[in-house]
């Protein structure tokens, strides 16, 4: 008697299912256990799509239905629900957080489109509890709170709840949001609760906003299911009903009710699954020490890249992922889409010298509008046919095509492929290329760097045999604490409950094993705390009845009852509970050539469009550090439309201030993985400013300045100034982003930081009154920086203006403005971003090429590290508009928390004294990627293209030895001198430029 499996997998325009039989044997033999495949057109309700591909499977393979053990289903249903916003698919959520005083600063819903706020958007809860990033609890949760939450919900008729505590994914099982859970239940059974903790990772907004989703969608998804379990249950199929999800493992009908979001992505994840499964890399002695797997699945349309990491399973998307215009983080394979296809259109000019491949493709017309098909348009499936290469249509009918443009078209499609691949490359090893896909027979010539490419048997249904022999995981998240104990100890516990949690999930035990081992170092702390990341993965285990289990739910299709939820008000004609949202992209519809800011008086008064103007230039401006300034943003939209500022925001020049007025500062102090979680309560900054000037003496303050233009903190004033209604001078104390307190310039001559106030949202406040140097001020915040959470708010001693006029770098402001505007625009009209770049702030092209390298430490609360960059190749410089001598050397850029200096070195050398240093600290360097958006430290990764530019430092860095040695290669330890950039140039002020009266 056979083990079938059967794997769906829904697309957008076919279904396709196939029939595995896993019995040892045929498992391993060339066919993989591969009965029978089959293709049907994806239907408008999708489950009888489904079944219709399984029945035809079913009939192919002539297989006893009472012989298939398990169905696994792979959908883009759900995600589509979110993408296209239709409000009959999707339900208001209320949401609770679980955060004590902070968080407030960021509203849920902040960064929704307005139209998905407007169907999805419920009232808002901020209840006590929460946890640090050391797992202390911030506060206790509260259940009279959690009653009275439950009764105002109730009052909202809304029957869906997110719940979102902080650091709630570093708690043991989830412990407060599942106690939250539960009180909500027991006093309104009828309630859908989704907690956080169960869909995402650390990073709060972006975890939440994937809580929403998935709660807006639970009622879909229970009706989904219940009709896929209805479907198969007609086809007289007793077996457990599996989904396939976004990280290729499977969960179980009744898991995936809960969590549909998880299923977003199982389609790119099942056909590269399936093609390392179908090519039998684990069959072949083949390993990921000596070459990398990329599977590319080719369509009519596009061509889809992945990469195979060593565990077999894809490599996940960087920082966050983009569902319906909202950002999101849960895990995602990265996925790379190009324009070429079965259908993909050949252009030739009236003479026949240039040929152009793409993008535009004639799609599910191939098989009408193609030459080879009697159609008027010449396709790339046309080039293979009249190459000889592929037996399809009426060859007779592309006789007449040149050879010379064969050969371009050739050329052209290879070039596309070859880039493609470059571009998701994880390492310099040489590539195993897995062609999946109907439109896979496009790829007829060798491909650069492409050591062996695979076609396997049944291509064509991949993504149906991946959603077949999908296996189940188990996966862990936990901090632990080193200092005094054996570190392999701990990670062998962690492991042991990783296996555990698969094994119980429904993974084989005898095959389980870990996949994944992550170790990250927490940034300041002295404890030696580390968070551990590990996953486990293993063989779905063979039932021993039908009812077999994953989740810890016996699920059969005759025991796969999903409750039908009870009806409510349709979202579409429910009102929001909560005010309309700014969408956060400003410049999408804008023409940005007519945009003209608000200037009035010598008073500049920021819109939402400046906003993001700026907000893209500190991030150039950071130099690799300062934090992203993405949540600063959205905390100046919320002051921008909020009730609570006593004044607008604005900025003036520094000559239009008296001498005598004083000038105060606030930033924000810690570390980013802290910032992006507990996010702030909107208090902390006003603490720390009321105190410091409470203890200068001082019975007034005029105006804010920003310690640091570069990253988050370049923003950070303009709240501030909008609470106390007054202006923000137009330059800062860095002139960019230092890692330091110390760094900023009044400071560096001689004028006193101290007092120095430190404070957090729970009435906290710490105080450096004197220190013997400006450096041991610093030791000091950041021992209190630490006891406080990792993330306080700061506040140094006011100045007056005399002083700061004298010591500020000028129009700072401004120039990120400026730097905004030139890459935005840049961007629309598709030009070189670089130049454009230099049109608005002079400055060099260091370097053009590809990381090739990373190196990071977390180590005295930096991440501290080196990026090793290497050339682009002749192609890649013509298709990135480079000009000039091509560059063979590699270049290095080592980085605390920011970027210390260029230097050219020998890629085939190892002697690290020979380098060429060509830009050092105090100017600027920063690494840019190919739309000009500045890449940190933190986020540089392998295969990038970058651009990395430098900028002069002010003359206050430069032309004193006092700057040199605090801001110079002196004061970070390095063993070199400075290497001036050039002249340093001023920015022109956006006062200036637009002054209106």
């Amino acid at each position: 008697m056979g083990f079938y499996r059967i794997g769906v997998d829904v697309g957008g325009t076919n279904t396709d299912a196939a029939i595995l039989d896993t019995t040892p044997a045929l498992i391993n033999a060339p066919s993989r256990g591969v009965c029978a495949s089959s293709k049907t057109p994806t239907t408008a309700d999708v489950t009888s799509g489904i079944y219709t591909a399984i029945v035809h499977v079913l009939a192919k393979a002539q297989v006893p239905r009472h012989d298939v053990r398990s169905v696994a289903i792979g959908t883009t249903h759900f995600v589509n629900a979110v993408v296209e916003a239709d409000p009959r698919r999707l339900s208001r959520v209320a949401v609770v957080r679980l955060c004590g005083p902070y968080t407030r600063a960021i509203p849920p819903f902040s960064d929704f489109p307005p139209h998905l706020r407007d169907i999805v958007g419920g009232p808002v809860f901020y209840l006590d509890g929460g946890l640090e990033i050391d797992g202390r609890e911030i506060s206790p949760i509260s259940p009279k709170q959690i009653a009275d939450t439950v009764s105002e919900i109730q009052k909202a008729g809304i029957t869906t709840v997110a719940v979102v505590g902080v650091f709630s994914p570093l708690d043991h099982q989830g412990a407060q949001e599942e106690t939250c859970k539960k009180m909500m239940l027991q006093q309104n059974p009828g309630l859908s609760v989704v907690c956080s903790a169960e869909i995402g990772s650390v990073g709060l907004l972006e975890r939440e906003n994937a809580t929403i989703l998935n709660a807006s969608i639970l009622a879909l998804a229970k009706r989904t299911i219940r009709a896929f379990c209805q479907a198969t249950q007609d086809l007289q199929l007793d077996c457990p009903l599996y989904l396939t999800q976004n990280d290729g493992t499977l969960t179980s009908a009744a898991t995936a009710a809960e969590r549909p979001i998880q299923t977003f992505a199982s389609g790119p994840t099942n056909s590269l699954t399936g093609a390392a499964y179908l090519a039998g890399l684990d069959q072949r002695g083949r390993t990921t020490t000596d070459s990398q797997v990329l599977v590319m699945d080719i369509g009519g349309t596009t061509s889809d890249v992945c990469a195979l990491l060593p565990s077999g399973f894809p490599r996940k998307a960087p920082n966050f992922v983009e569902v319906g215009g909202v950002r999101t983080a849960f895990p995602i394979p990265e996925v790379l889409s190009v324009g070429l296809g079965g259908g993909s259109r050949i252009r030739v000019d009236s003479a026949g010298d240039a040929v152009t491949v793409g993008p535009d493709s004639v799609g599910y017309r191939l098989t009408k509008d193609a030459l080879v098909f009697g159609g008027d348009i010449m396709t790339t499936t046309d080039i293979v046919v009249a190459s000889g290469k592929a037996d399809l249509g009426d060859a007779s009918k592309v006789q007449h095509i040149p050879a010379s443009v064969l050969a371009k078209a050739r050329a052209g499609m290879t070039k596309i492929l070859e880039r493609a691949i470059d571009d998701m490359k994880v390492s310099d090893q040489p590539v195993t290329l897995l062609l999946v896909g109907g439109g896979s027979i496009i790829c007829i010539d060798a491909l650069e760097g492409v050591a062996e490419c695979i076609l396997p048997p049944h291509h064509d249904s991949a993504n149906a045999v991946g959603a077949a022999i999908a296996k189940v995981s188990g996966e862990i998240d936990i901090i632990e604490i080193l200092e005094g104990r054996d570190e392999q100890a701990v990670v062998e516990a962690a492991k042991q409950q990783a296996l555990q949690a698969a094994i119980a999930r429904g993974a084989d035990k005898d095959d389980v094993a870990i996949v994944e081992i992550d170790k990250i170092p927490l940034q300041y702390v002295t404890n030696k705390a580390i968070r551990l990341v590990v996953k486990a993965v293993g063989k779905l285990a063979a039932p021993t009845a039908a009812t077999a289990s994953i989740d810890g739910h016996p699920i059969s299709w005759a025991s796969a009852e999903v409750d039908e939820p009870a009806s409510e008000t349709p979202a579409a004609t429910v009102a929001s509970s909560t005010p309309p949202s700014l969408l956060p992209k400003q410049t999408a519809s804008l023409n940005l050539d007519t945009y003209v800011p608000e200037v009035t008086d010598n008073v500049w008064y920021l819109s939402a469009v400046d906003l993001e103007f700026i907000a893209t230039g500190t991030g150039v401006l950071g130099t690799g550090g300062g934090g992203p300034s993405y949540l600063q943003y959205l905390q100046c939209l919320d002051w921008l439309q909020g009730s609570e500022a006593k004044g607008r925001m604005r900025v003036v020049a520094p000559d239009s201030v008296n001498d005598a007025d004083v000038c105060v500062f606030g930033s924000w102090y810690g570390a980013p993985s802290v910032s992006g979680e507990r996010l702030p309560a909107k208090t902390e900054l006003t603490t720390a400013i009321d105190h410091a000037v409470r203890l200068s003496g001082h019975s007034h303050f005029e105006v804010i300045i920003a310690d640091e233009i570069g990253g988050g903190n370049g923003m950070s004033t303009f709240p501030t100034s909008a609470y106390y209604d007054i202006p923000v001078l137009d330059g800062d104390l860095m002139g960019r982003a230092y890692p330091s307190m110390e760094h900023g310039t009044p400071y560096v001559y001689g004028h006193p930081i101290t007092p120095c106030v430190i404070a957090d949202a729970k009435g906290n406040v710490g105080v450096v009154l004197e220190a013997e140097s400006n450096r041991r001020v610093e030791e000091l915040l950041r021992s209190h920086c630490v006891n406080l959470g990792i993330s306080t708010a700061v506040a140094a001693v006011p100045l007056t203006c005399d002083i700061v006029k004298k010591y500020c770098i000028p129009n700072t402001v401004s120039q990120a403005w400026y730097l905004g505007r030139a890459i935005h625009r840049a961007r629309r009209s598709k030009t070189d971003v670089v130049k454009a770049i230099f049109e608005t702030t002079p400055g060099k092209l260091l370097y053009s090429g590809k990381i090739v390298d990373v190196k990071r430490d977390v180590s005295r609360g930096y991440t501290m590290g080196q990026c090793t960059i290497a050339p682009l190749s002749g192609e890649e410089r013509e298709g990135a508009g480079c000009n000039g001598v091509a560059e063979t050397r590699h270049l290095v850029i080592p980085f605390q928390n920011e970027f210390l200096y260029a230097a050219y070195i020998d890629p085939a050398g190892s002697d690290a004294s020979k380098q060429e240093v060509i830009c050092t600290v105090p100017d600027l360097i920063s690494v840019l990627g190919q739309d000009g958006e500045a890449i940190g430290s933190q986020e540089l990764r392998y295969g990038l293209r970058v651009n990395v530019i430098g900028i002069a430092a002010h003359p206050l860095w430069t032309g004193d030895e006092r700057g040199l040695r605090i801001g110079g290669p002196q004061g970070f330890g390095l063993d070199m001198e400075w290497t001036s950039l050039g002249p340093y140039q001023a920015s022109r002020s956006v006062i200036a430029e637009f002054n209106r009266g």
